[in-house]
């Protein structure tokens, strides 16, 4: 996890880009450190992530059969942190640094019913459940794509 921080910040920094690190991958073949970071930015599973929380999620959806979501992407007018289009599924994973006021909260519960009035499902996992509890999410994640949950897109 420690390399997938340090990739995503130096990614958030403009230090390098995330895809033109993997294509140099090339030059340093057989160097220390160039096979874990050739499996970390498999452009077909690697995602930026903005936090900690979302690093923890993702493993813990593959781990139930979930497919890989979509990261940091719009939905419904709003940036959400992961969402399945395929299960009309959006979590948020809400830490204190961007969930903290009432004006924030306010634009989460807005954002909440815009994905329903869309047919989506939103939930929420907070810093204190993951990565303790956040599987219970993608459990549930897993029992609703069992029902063919079906979402507006």
């Amino acid at each position: 996890m420690q390399l997938e921080r340090a990739v995503n910040e130096a990614d958030k920094l403009d230090r390098v880009r995330a895809d033109v690190l993997h294509a140099s991958l090339g030059d340093y073949r057989g160097q220390p450190g160039v096979a874990p970071l050739r499996k970390l930015l498999d452009p077909l599973t690697f995602r930026l992530s903005d936090s900690e929380l979302e690093q923890l999620m993702r493993p813990l959806a593959r781990g139930v059969g979930l497919p890989l979501p979509k990261t940091k992407t719009w939905v419904n007018g709003y940036e959400v942190d992961f969402f399945w289009p395929e299960l009309g599924i959006v979590i948020e994973a809400d830490g204190l640094k961007y969930h903290r006021t009432a004006s924030q909260q306010k634009r989460g519960l807005e954002r909440d019913q815009a994905h329903l009035a869309a047919g989506m499902l939103p939930l929420r996992s907070a810093r204190w459940r993951t990565p303790r509890k956040a599987s219970g999410i993608a459990h549930g994640c897993e029992n609703q794509a069992g029902r063919g949950t079906q979402g507006a897109r």
